[in-house]
């Protein structure tokens, strides 16, 4: 019997080179996005359900829910995988910005994991992936937005690992490291106002080492390979890396001072105090 990915996000990057990692192994695939006309040829693929969902809109949810089980009559595993970076001074972000970063990454993701629990508690049987980042266990500087979102991510996850797991619900976190998706583009927000002076120096030198450090991203395709693995994994574990394995032992090894005072270094940054 076919079993049942759903996945938030999927018009692109990640999410949608995991619809056709798990769609070409055999199984149906819930792919979800803001606008389905973005699916493209995705949406012509044998077994795969396209379906609009926004995760600012719990409306789209409910409705993305109730057509998946429609088509498929059950879901074995949700992958949430919407979400996108906010990156600058915070300074330079309103109340409003602020406010749809940890909407989009941290609501938003609740809210589509809790319209699912009843369904795997019923069952007694699924997996909750939630995607998270490196950036979910260390931190660059102007990164706060972000960096504050994947680390409730991780937190939230990891609570939901205990209780969920009481009637046979998993949960697993994926941590991709730099991947070549369009993070840089519509899954992107930069602030910045040049008129705070006071940061231009650090964005300026941020700048120029994300230039070097993102010349040779890994594909999205490795994450769906580790998300596959994650999904199938018959283990209690519960995090699963894709790529930055050396950086992220590194913060793990290494005390707060070390690892942070190394990271200035590579980045430029001095004491400007």
């Amino acid at each position: 019997m076919r079993r049942t990915l759903f996945i938030t996000g999927a018009s692109s990057g990640i999410g949608r080179a995991t619809a056709l990692h798990f769609q070409a192994r055999g199984w149906n695939v819930v792919a979800t996005m803001r606008d389905p006309d973005a699916a493209g040829d995705l949406a012509a693929l044998d077994h795969v359900l396209v379906a609009r969902l926004d995760v600012l809109d719990g409306s789209s949810i409910e409705a993305a829910r109730g057509a998946a089980l429609a088509r498929f009559g059950a879901v074995d595993v949700l992958l949430n995988n919407a979400g996108y970076g906010a990156y600058g001074p915070l300074e330079a972000f309103s109340m409003d910005r602020v406010r749809r970063q940890f909407d989009t990454n941290v609501i938003g993701l609740i809210e589509v994991t809790k319209a699912f629990l009843p369904h795997f508690r019923e069952r007694r049987s699924g997996t909750v992936v939630n995607v998270s980042s490196i950036g979910g266990q260390m931190t660059f500087p102007l990164w706060a937005l972000y960096h504050g979102t994947k680390f409730a991510v991780e937190g939230l996850s990891e609570a939901l690992h205990y209780e969920l797991e009481a009637f046979g619900v998993r949960v697993r976190i994926v941590e991709p490291g730099m991947i070549a998706t369009d993070f840089g583009g519509r899954s992107f927000e930069f602030c910045n106002d040049p008129s705070l002076v006071a940061y231009q120096g650090t964005v300026g030198k941020l700048f120029a080492h994300w230039s070097r450090v993102a010349s040779s991203p890994s594909p999205p395709g490795l994450v769906a390979e580790v998300i596959w693995s994650a999904v199938h994994d018959e283990t209690d574990r519960l995090r699963f890396r894709a790529g930055a394995e050396a950086l992220l032992r590194a913060r793990a090894d290494q005390d707060d001072a070390t690892f942070i005072g190394g990271l200035k270094r590579e980045i430029g940054l001095g004491d400007e105090r």
